[in-house]
């Protein structure tokens, strides 16, 4: 018994780094995850900067009306930028594979469209 209860244990100690995946849905903000995360900064006020961030290379991500952050998966291997450009400090609606690993949430995109 004290075996069986020390490998379940174990097992379930493991399980936060397990990967999975499966088809999402989501409605959130795209920003600009250097002064989303470092400075508090996001809404219309920071449009100029969030754009100049992303131009440099720092990722943009989704945040849902929760607050829980969506960074973009590239599986492609292309620039995940791209996609979010015209989109960065407007609410969206995506849709494509969510992947979960370690405690982080990241998104491949298949579609992506604003709400008004």
């Amino acid at each position: 018994l004290l075996c069986m209860v020390l490998t379940l244990g174990l097992g379930a100690g493991f399980a936060s780094d397990e990967h999975t995946q499966r088809p999402i849905t989501l409605t959130g903000t795209v920003v600009d995850t250097g002064c989303y995360i470092a400075h508090d900064s996001s809404g219309p006020d920071h449009l100029n900067c969030a754009q100049e961030c992303a131009k440099k290379g720092v990722p943009l991500a989704i945040v849902d009306d929760a607050g829980k952050l969506y960074s973009i998966v590239a599986v492609d291997h292309e620039n995940p930028n791209t996609k979010l450009m015209p989109f960065i400090e407007k609410k969206v609606k995506v849709t494509g594979t969510l992947f979960e690993k370690g405690g982080a949430s990241g998104v491949w995109l298949k579609t992506i469209s604003e709400v008004k």
